[in-house]
């Protein structure tokens, strides 16, 4: 028995009104599938005092916002990322996603809580969920044995002189305004429990997906490599990431998908109130038969003036998928364009 899966990148839900707007051009292509999973990047919370655009909280209206999401099909959504911040607003969104039957991950009243997984039942599979992030403040925002807060994955940043006669690529030291080289890498004990509760989750659930708010820019950094790799070897049959709001490279692993960044899904507001601006995103869709993985392809998708998510053709997103192609088949792997998707292969 065939199953599928669509995975999203970031869904922010500001300013949206009315509940069938935002996904009314992609409903068609979640209800194919059997169920649905995203970042959900806002709080679904109506502050006391109210909200101006001008305080850095993403709050959606808990009305409408979670209307949209039980409107487009999700079953479950992930809630560890930088915007997920407060007590109130934490609880506030969790209870209104409880309340509408979305299942959620990486975000809770302790530690225990934002780091369990989401797991729901479709076509006699279970698919478990378990998200983390890498970009949260430093104070007040991981959970802890008795606070709410949300679920992380640390890593650390060094700055390395560069070596030129080991990297010919790069001029020698004696040149003024030479920039370091930036390396990353995930937290031991971190990386640990990571893939401990990856482990976990895979005896419990026929489908794992590991799901990472992380990144900076355009980039892959080592540490995303490292954390995806570590994800796949402890059990996950996908690893997606998102974060950063533009499409990043794709790399098969071990016969496995990861999607380094999805980027944008919906998206009209943001900081400050400001719009958002033009974007890129991408829709993954994963193929399961009778519980093992099957296949991976993506379409790419934008944003409207009118806030609808539009899915586009891979031939009218001839740039982003000829950039997109080059830095994956750095890492192995072909992206291989159809009508409408984007098929995932390792490079023949």
């Amino acid at each position: 028995m065939t199953t599928s899966l669509i995975l999203t990148g970031d869904v922010n839900l500001l300013n949206v009104t009315d509940p069938a707007v935002p996904f009314a051009r992609v409903r068609a292509g979640f209800a194919a599938a059997s169920l649905a999973f995203g970042n959900l990047e806002c709080c679904l919370y109506a502050p006391p005092g109210g909200h101006s655009f001008h305080n850095e909280g993403f709050y959606a209206a808990p009305g409408p916002g979670g209307e949209a999401l039980r409107a487009a099909g999700f079953a479950a959504v992930g809630i560890a990322n930088n915007v997920n911040y407060g007590e109130a607003a934490i609880l506030g969104s969790i209870a209104r996603l409880d309340a509408l039957g979305i299942a959620h991950t990486g975000a809770g009243s302790n530690a225990a809580a934002a780091c369990a997984p989401a797991i729901v039942a479709r076509g006699g599979l279970r698919f478990g969920f378990l998200q983390r992030s890498a970009v949260y403040w430093p104070t007040n925002h991981e959970a802890g044995p008795e606070t709410t807060g949300i679920a992380v994955l640390r890593a650390h940043t060094a700055w390395q002189l560069p070596m030129h006669k080991t990297r010919p690529d790069i001029p020698p030291l004696n040149r003024p305004g030479l920039p370091p080289i930036v390396r990353t890498w995930t937290d031991r004990d971190s990386l640990r429990a990571f893939t401990a509760a990856i482990t976990q989750l895979r005896a419990a659930t026929d489908v794992v997906v590991a799901s990472c708010h992380w990144g900076l820019g355009k980039d892959v950094l080592d540490y995303m490599t490292e954390s995806a790799h570590a994800a796949i070897d402890a059990g996950a049959d996908v690893v997606i990431g998102h974060g950063p709001h533009v499409a990043l490279p794709v790399e098969v692993y071990r016969g496995k998908p990861i999607f380094y960044g999805l980027g944008s899904f919906s998206f009209h507001t943001g900081h400050g109130g400001r719009a958002h601006g033009d974007w890129v995103g991408m829709m993954a869709r994963i193929a399961f038969d009778t519980g093992r993985f099957a296949g991976a392809a993506f379409r790419f998708v934008r944003h409207n003036a009118a806030n609808e998510t539009v899915p586009c053709r891979p031939a009218d997103e001839a740039e982003t998928l000829g950039a997109l192609a080059a830095a994956s088949a750095g890492l192995g792997t072909s992206l291989l364009p159809g009508e409408e998707w984007v098929d995932v292969e390792p490079a023949g």
